[in-house]
């Protein structure tokens, strides 16, 4: 049994994550920022089968929000032995529409809240000697992508920051992985019509959309082995290769 954080949990990849996690029989929190009622939603939904999760609301890019999590997090689990940031937010927009706003809105989100979140939950990994991190990235952030440069740039920092953190804290026995999912049927990809997830499912080996599961399928393996550190591991249907 594990000691879950999910930030971002309340819809898409991190619903499913938070869902099949706690159904495995893990301790599980769900971070939210303004989906209070879709978090609160899922605690009742998986109360009613008798699987309790917490929810915590907090915008993981402000430090204060943060530390009141962990603080909340150890309080209530006792330790933190997993983290999986998949907070984030994109926007479709030429590059020279990009405002000062936009920038700092996007990578405050995705970026400056891994930040806050992996040096919040450190000293009780290091204590500890064991840990689990995952930050949720994305196929664009490995491969970049039109009219989302800001959304790519943060994700890019990330699996950036997965590198260098497993080289550092590997001999604490802390893993710290990447998954960057591929075009994953989710609210995020809502805005993309049907010609264009027809034209994707046709460059894609598997000729197939991914579903969160596809995901979670991975973060699972990820949380359960000993040997994998330091990787960006895209669950991408053949996407890219």
């Amino acid at each position: 049994m594990k000691n879950i954080v999910v930030t971002g949990g309340s819809r898409g990849i991190g619903k499913c994550l938070v869902e099949n996690f706690a159904k495995e029989g893990n301790n599980v929190i769900l971070n939210y920022n303004k989906s209070k009622k879709q978090a609160e939603k899922i605690k009742a939904e998986l109360a009613e089968k008798g699987i309790r999760i917490e929810i915590y609301k907090a915008d993981v890019s402000k430090r204060e929000d943060v530390n009141k999590l962990i603080k909340f997090a150890v309080k209530t689990m006792g330790s933190i032995d997993t983290l999986i940031n998949n907070a984030g937010i994109a926007k479709l927009q030429m590059f020279q529409d990009v405002t000062e706003d936009d920038w700092n809105e996007i990578m405050d989100t995705n970026l400056k809240s891994v930040y806050y979140t992996i040096q919040g939950v450190l000293p009780e990994m290091l204590h500890n000697k064991v840990g689990c991190i995952i930050n949720i990235s994305s196929i664009w952030g490995i491969t970049g992508a039109s009219c989302e440069a800001v959304y790519a740039a943060s994700k890019a920092g990330m699996d950036a920051i997965t590198k260098s953190l497993a080289k550092e804290l590997g001999p604490s026995n802390i893993r710290v992985n990447s998954i960057a999912p591929g075009v994953i049927n989710t609210d995020m990809n809502s805005v993309l019509d049907e010609k264009i997830k027809e034209e994707i499912k046709k460059e894609t080996p598997l000729e197939k959309i991914g579903e969160p599961i596809d995901i979670y399928r991975c973060a699972k393996w990820i949380v359960e082995d000993e040997f994998t550190t330091g990787q960006v591991i895209s669950v991408n249907g053949g996407y890219v290769i």
